[in-house]
């Protein structure tokens, strides 16, 4: 039977306390977030389809469009956090000892509704905002000309030609990426837990990486290179590793915030 969970109000207010971990606990993050994978099972694989044929479409949007490829993967991972919310509330089910409940688990941001709303806004902006400085690097690095989808990789990296652009792009990404992981990497966790307003959340996510810079770093380096991985196999890794990450992701939360 689907639970009906009622919204939550915004009475909580100010940023959560934070533990120090060591950069080890990573690899347990990633042991548990299995466990949950393997645990919930179909409900978790069905938002990795979810989200690997979200890729799937928006790379066949850009298929005449070789330079918004990269803007386009990038502006992907900055919306990943808020589309896990789903699967944090999977772990969070079976944490509590429910049955994994694939309805509840996707109207889950109804206990925080104003905040998590908030939340997604933040990222779509910070995506706007990563595609137009994509796009001037390109403008600007590119010689005029719109790059073909097909020749694409070719170019940036194997021809030297664009060793700038390539160097430029990454750097911008980079920051763009730092930025955007300290403000997310609990912020979606703790909104769903807690009833909490978004400066509070994305605060308490920055002092978990101030205060665990070793691990934040090794975390992000992690969740990055899984990421590609899944990138790598055209998508389909994705169907698994998303949802591994996520409640990978959730276990992260629950060692580096203080209930």
């Amino acid at each position: 039977m689907t639970q009906i969970v009622h919204p939550v109000p915004n009475v909580g207010s100010g940023p959560l306390p934070v533990r120090q971990v060591d950069a080890a606990r990573t690899l347990v993050w990633l042991r548990r977030g299995w466990e949950d994978l393997k645990a919930i099972g179909r409900p978790s694989l069905a938002f990795g389809l979810f989200f690997a044929v979200a890729g799937w479409v928006l790379l066949g949007l850009a298929a005449g469009a070789g330079y918004l490829v990269p803007a386009l993967i990038g502006g992907f991972l900055l919306i990943a956090p808020f589309a896990a919310i789903g699967l944090y509330a999977l772990s969070l089910q079976r944490e509590a000892g429910r049955a994994p409940d694939l309805t509840a688990a996707a109207f889950s941001w109804r206990r925080n509704t104003g905040s998590i709303a908030l939340y997604g806004l933040m990222l779509a902006l910070c995506l706007i905002l990563w595609e137009r400085v994509a796009a001037i690097v390109f403008a600007l690095s590119y010689g005029g000309t719109v790059p073909n989808l097909g020749r694409l990789m070719q170019d940036l990296v194997f021809s030297g030609t664009y060793t700038p652009l390539l160097l430029a792009f990454l750097a911008v990404g980079a920051l763009f990426a730092l930025m955007v992981f300290s403000l997310s990497v609990v912020t979606g966790q703790v909104l769903l837990d807690h009833p909490l307003d978004l400066v509070s959340a994305a605060l308490t996510s920055m002092q978990c990486c101030l205060r665990n810079p070793g691990a934040m770093l090794r975390w992000a380096v992690l969740l990055a290179l899984l990421t590609a991985i899944g990138f790598a196999t055209a998508m389909i890794g994705l169907i698994v590793i998303y949802p591994w990450l996520a409640h990978a992701s959730w276990h992260a939360y629950r060692d580096l915030v203080e209930r």
